[in-house]
């Protein structure tokens, strides 16, 4: 009962910001919305609520001692064939089941088949995971990779571009947000931190990080080299994103649909790891039949939190955003900055991660200041989205030096802080983000520059939620190395400046 107080104070907390903000707005002459969809909107707050704090204990009873279990069995085998080949296998299993992925493969299927999307993702994840295990096994750093694969992006994207398919450059850098989602992040992160408490040495704390950044990578190359590579129209057909649409499909449709994809994610993940234990790890029942409950619990959880979101979020962020678009530019773009800025705090794959900083690092990077600056962060990104769509400025204007300032802090930061920073990307842009902004944008978009310039302006805020984190995070490792240097040259002077008369010498 301790436990569930705990978190559900944590996602009420999170939460009721943006209620409160999308209610205050509804008060005002830039928003109009019905009382009957206000109502849906509010009782689905309070069961988003209640989905988001079953998930946040069932992933800390199940996905997090599952990642942690296989991680350190894996390692001692010892057997580096062995453990290349079950960490492909599982990251390909795991992401093709990701309900955020397989939410977006069916909104771009006119643009490329959505079988060969889902699966061109999977390869990328299942590759990067291979390589981040390599790099924990072999300590290598995550900069220097980081470096070399963003310039390999960035080749693949001037390519695409002097292609002509440069509109379908925002979808190419979504994969990478939608790819890490609510099942792949708590599995994939304790999965590492598994790995490098076995590997162990002095660089543990750092190897804890990255497997989500590299993971995130991955599926970005594979989608740029697949549409360089494909056919497909680059053409988008505007849904119907109306809260009475949604309802008159009816409610129980939509939680047979997420719980037909959450289920198959966890019996997928769940599965593999049986096998995993059969052969290597041993388990005894009683830790089995824990995960098995932390499994349901989490299934409800998230059923629930994806379907309230889908039904009461994602009508109210198209609506809002086709709304707000034709206020003042720069009142727009203040309330996005608002709204981003809340938005984060109620991704359930945050609180798992900023948990697990703070647990890693022995509270040197607490919980608190990663929240302020993921806020600060994704506040930004929604802003400087908005801005895109009133300016229709292109999304590599965003993506190049954002890449670029990202990619210098690391050189100048601690490692444990780029890790953080570049997982923290990957985990900011989850299911409310695709639920809630993503249609946000559409609907600004939509209202303004109509549904042909969607594919083009309003994807990529994904990618846009992903990319300011890295920064922000940075931003903060770089304040505490500046605070450390200040600290010991104050220290220095104090020693040097101190009277030799206060110094006791003893006689032999």
């Amino acid at each position: 009962m301790k436990l569930l107080k705990s978190k559900f104070k944590e996602s009420a907390v999170s939460i009721i910001p943006i209620v409160a903000i999308v209610f205050l707005i509804s008060l005002t002459p830039l928003f109009t919305i019905a009382t009957n969809e206000l109502i849906v909107f509010l009782v689905s707050s309070v069961a988003l609520i209640i989905g988001m704090t079953l998930f946040n204990i069932g992933a800390e009873m199940s996905m997090t001692p599952m990642g942690d279990y296989a991680g350190m069995g894996l390692i001692k085998t010892k057997k580096l064939l062995l453990i290349i080949l079950v960490a492909l296998f599982m990251g390909i299993l795991v992401t093709i089941a990701e309900p955020d992925l397989i939410v977006l493969s069916q909104q771009v299927k006119d643009v490329v088949d959505a079988s060969t999307f889902v699966f061109s993702v999977g390869i990328g994840v299942g590759c990067f995971l291979v390589i981040a295990l390599l790099k924990v096994i072999f300590n290598r750093q995550l900069a220097t990779l980081l470096l070399l694969f963003y310039m390999l992006i960035f080749a693949l994207s001037a390519l695409l571009i002097e292609m002509d398919k440069w509109q379908l450059l925002p979808l190419a850098f979504d994969s990478g947000g939608v790819t890490t989602g609510p099942i792949t992040v708590p599995f994939i992160m304790s999965f590492g931190v598994g790995i490098a408490a076995t590997v162990g040495g002095r660089n543990s704390s750092e190897n804890s990080f990255g497997f989500v950044a590299l993971c995130s990578v991955g599926p970005i190359l594979v989608v740029l080299i697949t549409l360089i590579l494909g056919n497909g129209s680059i053409a988008y057909t505007l849904s119907d994103y109306s809260m009475s649409a949604i309802l008159r499909s009816g409610v129980l449709k939509v939680i047979l649909y997420e719980g037909q994809g959450v289920l198959k994610a966890l019996c997928f993940i769940f599965a593999f790891f049986l096998v995993l234990n059969y052969f290597i790890m041993k388990l005894p029942i009683k830790k089995l039949l824990q995960i098995v409950i932390g499994l349901i619990i989490t299934l409800v959880g998230l059923v629930t939190f994806l379907t309230t979101a889908a039904v009461g979020f994602l009508p109210v962020g198209f609506s809002l955003g086709s709304q707000i678009i034709k206020s003042d530019n720069s009142v727009a773009i203040v309330l996005c900055f608002i709204i981003g800025m809340t938005v984060v705090l109620a991704e359930p794959a945050i609180h798992v991660l900023t948990s697990q900083v703070e647990e890693v690092t022995g509270g040197n990077v607490s919980k608190k200041s990663m929240l302020i600056a993921l806020s600060l962060g994704v506040g930004f990104a929604i802003a400087l989205s908005m801005l895109r769509i009133i300016k229709g400025i292109p999304l590599i204007y965003y993506l190049i030096p954002g890449y670029f300032v990202s990619l210098a802090l690391s050189l100048f930061v601690p490692p444990l802080y780029t890790a953080i920073a570049f997982d923290s990307g990957g985990v900011a842009s989850g299911p409310l983000t695709s639920t809630f902004i993503l249609p946000f944008m559409i609907g600004a978009c939509a209202s303004t520059l109509g549904e042909n310039n969607v594919m083009e302006f309003a994807f990529g805020v994904v990618a846009t939620v992903a990319m300011t984190p890295l920064i922000s995070i940075q931003v903060l490792g770089f304040r505490a190395v500046m605070a450390k240097t200040v600290r010991d040259r104050i220290s220095m002077k104090r020693i040097l400046r101190a009277d030799d008369n206060q110094i006791i010498y003893f006689d032999n």
